[in-house]
């Protein structure tokens, strides 16, 4: 009798060990999905995520500046001459072709951020002066002269409906 007592034991023991440590898994899953979960990003991040911009009621020559993720990017509308003079010329200092900083000749965007000590350039004449160093861009944001070690960067962005632009998303 005490052959089976033994034997009835350890069987019993054998399943409450397997039942405390199927617990003690799901236990720990769920006390680590708060912590999965927190790096996510919060909401004011992914409204910051991508911006749209309404691109009707702009003339050509006319800029709006914009926010996106904090930094004010540039929206210009070229006007025809604008755009045969910015084809005709490759820059400056980091020479690169017009028509791959553009998705659209009359469109223009680009990150209002000097590429040299991250300072918002003023719209001055054709193109952009950084005031604070004297890096110069053109209509194409191509650094011309200055300190500047390249152009004005462009986001990743693309045309929706043919008047809206979103900036965030290629």
């Amino acid at each position: 009798m005490a052959e089976s007592d033994a034997l009835g034991n350890t069987g019993r023991r054998d399943f409450l060990l397997k039942v405390t440590t199927a617990v003690s898994g799901v236990g720990v899953a769920a006390a680590c999905l708060p912590f999965v979960a927190s790096m996510n990003p919060s909401s004011d991040v992914l409204a910051k995520a991508t911006t749209e911009f309404d691109l009707s009621g702009m003339n050509p020559g006319d800029m709006r500046t914009v926010a996106w993720q904090g930094k004010p990017i540039f929206i210009l509308r070229r006007s025809q001459e604008q755009i045969r003079e910015m084809e005709a010329s490759n820059g400056g200092l980091d020479p690169e072709p017009d028509r791959q900083r553009v998705k659209q000749p009359e469109w223009l965007v680009v990150s209002g951020v000097c590429t040299h000590m991250g300072c918002v350039p003023n719209r001055e004449g054709s193109g952009w002066l950084c005031h604070c160093h004297g890096s110069q861009f053109d209509d194409s944001g191509r650094v011309l002269r200055g300190p500047a070690p390249n152009n004005l960067e462009v986001p990743p962005y693309h045309f929706v409906a043919g008047n809206k632009i979103i900036i965030g998303q290629a």
